[in-house]
């Protein structure tokens, strides 16, 4: 009787766009491939390519876009059989693990090692039993086996001896194998307990391991169920075929021609990311005496904000800010917005008073040394989208915030709306513009939800923020133009879906509803809903970052992170 060689095994990860993943003995190899066939195929090359040494085949768990299953790599490149990885909680018995004794019973008998069964030309193929007759493939339940608690000699028996686990496999569903090369035995209900192992699979076969391609532990052979990416099925009591097996389709028959002698071996180069000391609180101050101290959460989960509002997206992004009540809060979310993606991207951000009925953007804001308005850039939009037209050409219509670092185009809220008039093409034109010499453009808009410029901007926009004050009419206003959106359907809808919603507590003692509680009936339907404490700054005249609370700047960058991860 001889002992199964050892055989590795592995876990790869094949998605859609046809990179690849493989973990084995704790390594992982990064793979990628312009399609999914090929990644497949670089996958069983890299896994042959590391089982030739070995001298022996590699079991590896796939999970692929056509589903989950196992492999046999063999080191000549050919698939072999595949196993059952359905785990079974129920063989586990109360109070005690797999493989271990329940307390109050006697050990199990420690199970004998299986002689590999072979199959081949001029090998007979085992017939099934005849009715009536024990089935001597077929293993009984060890309890009955062995007989009543403390009885340590077997029974005599014909057939193989019964073992004491059966092959463990944590893949989430039951896997489909190429043909068996022994017959089909009598169903047995029990499926194949698990075998998890921290850390991915284990490098050699867990006891109990039958040896056989194709057969479990215990001797049952693996259940067959038709698979999505072309698994043949073969029918119970069916003669297998001489040879190797076959691969299944969408696999590749020679792998080995696809794969380079670059992806045949792992980099040398580690993507490796040390993380910073703390640097606030008393961590921080650890830190800056020589204390090495890690940040905590909420430090981390600061640095995460920053870092994504820090990103700077390929091409223009443009953010409206909407709401149709009057009072909601969209200048103020606009402004603030603005100022924290400025200040922490570094992106050229501007933004703009799209409001024809008394935009108060350009009075919340700090002035330049002339007066401009958005209706003076109207006329001047083919000079600045001239070839020859230089970056500083915008200075002459924008209002420069030096603090905060982003740009105001205002509307002029001295006029009537009658008298200044913003057409659909108009809004083309300036955004045309503005995204010229800027990188994130934010919108305040105005509140007549059927205007063609209104509309206009919606068509533009990359991402909805919806502020609203802790009053449930404001709220319900958002709440209504969010429904609206929904309806329009197409991008507006999407857009409705993606919004943030912004709720912030206008008045210190205006806390009926609170905002939280405004927050919460937003959730659900929204992608995120962020919630901003009450802070006199932001009711003063001129708008500024620096004069917040640190509360208060901190709920504006979590603010501008919920906004940015959607971009």
């Amino acid at each position: 009787m001889t002992e199964p060689a050892e055989q590795p095994y592995a876990l790869a990860t094949i998605r859609g766009d046809g990179s690849a993943e493989i973990t084995i003995q704790g390594r992982t190899q990064e793979l990628g491939a312009p399609t999914v066939e090929q990644a497949r195929a670089s996958v069983v090359s890299y896994l042959a390519h590391r089982a030739r040494p070995l001298g022996v085949p590699i079991h590896v768990v796939v999970d692929d876009p056509e589903g989950q299953f196992v492999l046999v790599v063999n080191p000549d490149g050919s698939l072999g059989e595949t196993f059952t990885s359905e785990p079974d909680h129920d063989t586990i018995p109360p109070g005690g693990h797999r493989g271990e004794p329940v307390d109050g019973e006697p050990d199990a008998p420690s199970a004998p090692a299986v002689e590999p069964s072979t199959t081949g030309p001029g090998t007979p193929t085992p017939s099934a039993p005849e009715p009536g007759t024990p089935d001597p493939t077929r293993v009984a339940d060890p309890a009955s086996a062995w007989g009543p608690p403390g009885q340590r000699e077997a029974p005599a028996a014909a057939g193989p001896a019964p073992v004491a686990e059966t092959v463990p496999a944590t893949a989430a569903a039951l896997v489909q194998a190429p043909p068996a090369t022994v017959p089909q035995p009598a169903a047995d209900p029990a499926p194949v307990p698990a075998h998890p192992v921290s850390g991915g699979w284990s490098s050699s076969p867990p006891a109990g391991h039958d040896p056989r391609p194709g057969w479990d532990g215990a001797g049952r052979q693996a259940q067959q169920l038709q698979q999505p990416g072309g698994w043949p099925q073969q029918p119970p009591g069916a003669p297998a075929p001489a040879g190797p097996a076959q691969p299944a389709e969408g696999w590749p028959a020679d792998p080995s021609a696809t794969m380079t002698r670059r992806q045949m071996r792992e980099s040398f180069l580690k993507a490796e990311q040390t993380e910073a000391p703390a640097s606030t609180g008393l961590r921080g101050m650890l830190a800056r005496v020589g204390v090495r101290v890690q940040p905590s959460e909420a430090e981390r989960a600061e640095r995460a904000d920053i870092h994504a509002v820090s990103q700077h997206w390929p091409g223009v992004r443009t953010i409206a800010v909407v709401n149709g009540k009057g009072g909601a809060g969209k200048t103020p979310t606009t402004a603030l917005l603005s100022a924290t993606f400025a200040r922490y991207s570094g992106a050229a951000t501007i933004a703009w008073d799209n409001n024809e009925t008394r935009g108060t953007l350009g009075w919340r804001t700090e002035q330049g040394k002339h007066d401009a308005t958005v209706l003076d850039l109207i006329p001047r939009t083919a000079e600045l989208l001239d070839p020859g037209a230089r970056a500083g050409d915008i200075s002459h219509f924008v209002h420069h915030q030096a603090a905060d670092k982003y740009d105001v185009l205002r509307s002029n809220p001295n006029l009537l709306s009658s008298e200044q008039r913003i057409s659909g093409e108009d809004v083309d034109a300036i955004h045309d513009v503005l995204g010229r010499y800027y990188r994130l453009i934010f919108v305040d808009s105005g509140n007549d939800e059927s205007a063609s410029h209104w509309l206009r901007m919606i068509d533009k926009a990359d991402q909805l923020v919806v502020p609203t004050i802790a009053k449930p009419e404001h709220a319900e206003a958002g709440a209504l133009l969010l429904e609206a959106l929904t309806r329009r359907g197409g991008r507006s809808a999407d857009l409705a879906q993606r919004a943030v919603v912004v709720v912030s507590q206008a008045r210190e003692k205006d806390v009926n509803p609170s905002a939280a509680e405004i927050a919460r009936g937003f959730e659900g339907w929204v992608s995120e809903v962020v919630t901003i404490p009450y802070d006199r700054a932001m009711v003063e005249n001129v708008l500024r970052y620096d004069a917040l609370a640190p509360a208060t700047r901190r709920a504006w960058l979590r603010a501008a992170a919920a906004v940015a991860r959607r971009l």
